[in-house]
């Protein structure tokens, strides 16, 4: 019975050492929660290299900007975005010296531009041919990637290009119970460089952190606690040397219970 009592306690110890904290659980924790918590404000999306656009110019007189409305057959290509049943928007692929080559226009230096730069620039040059011009600028391929200790890691295409960290782990379904809360790691290119951020979900600072508002092609990789990783070392043959010690020292005490 020893024996037995022993390995009972040994396996309840190691149940109990991989189990989490509430301090390494719950969000944001470190401070109270109020109405006058300020968020940090999302920065202008830049364009850059890569990026597709999808860029459609209105008129009272329809005819007027059809020049400017390239349109292809409707298909399934992630290059295009349905307008019409039958039609879809050309759109425009920003190649590695920044330019587009939009209709009538030519060749039109985009990378480095805000949203609305790029619309006032295009209604400036349209109003030449249009009057009155009225023009949207959408980024088709805002995407995101969540990988590690998520239950639905992937990549992620925001159509409104506004998403914050909160909402993408949310796209994710949320952390699991192994994720590290405290060193969730955000990876973003700047200028043709990695550069890496970490954030404390742990802490409301996070919302006033610079990676809060994410940006197109960002990473976010959460790491494993260290339950997980423990637990990574706890495989099926220690469960079956536990069941097997479990066993013996089954037998043993029955033998020892039945000898007295």
């Amino acid at each position: 019975m020893r024996v037995r009592l022993i390995l009972i306690l040994f396996v309840n110890l190691i149940l109990v050492s991989s189990c989490g904290s509430r301090k390494n659980i719950v969000y944001f924790q470190d401070e109270p929660i109020n109405e006058g918590v300020i968020v940090s404000q999302p920065k202008e999306l830049i364009y850059k290299p890569d990026d597709i656009l999808t860029i459609n110019v209105a008129a009272l007189d329809p005819e007027t900007v059809r020049p400017f409305n390239l349109t292809v057959p409707a298909s399934n290509s992630t290059d295009v975005i349905r307008i019409q049943a039958n039609q879809q928007l050309q759109t425009y692929l920003i190649d590695y010296e920044g330019d587009i080559d939009f209709p009538v226009l030519g060749k039109i230096k985009v990378a480095g531009l805000t949203r609305p730069e790029l619309t006032e620039l295009l209604t400036k040059r349209i109003s030449e041919y249009v009057k009155d011009p009225i023009v949207n600028v959408r980024l088709s391929n805002f995407t995101i990637t969540i990988i590690g200790e998520v239950n639905r890691p992937g990549s992620f295409t925001i159509q409104d290009e506004r998403i914050t960290i909160l909402e993408a782990l949310g796209l994710a379904s949320d952390l699991t119970i192994f994720g590290e809360r405290k060193d969730v790691l955000v990876i973003r290119e700047v200028d043709g460089e990695k550069k890496f951020a970490k954030v404390d979900l742990r802490s409301i600072n996070t919302i006033n952190s610079p990676v809060y508002y994410l940006q197109q092609n960002d990473v976010i990789y959460v790491a494993p606690n260290n339950a997980r990783v423990r637990s990574s070392t706890f495989n099926q043959n220690n469960l079956v040397l536990i069941s097997a010690i479990s066993t013996l020292s089954t037998i043993a005490a029955l033998i020892l219970a039945n000898s007295n």
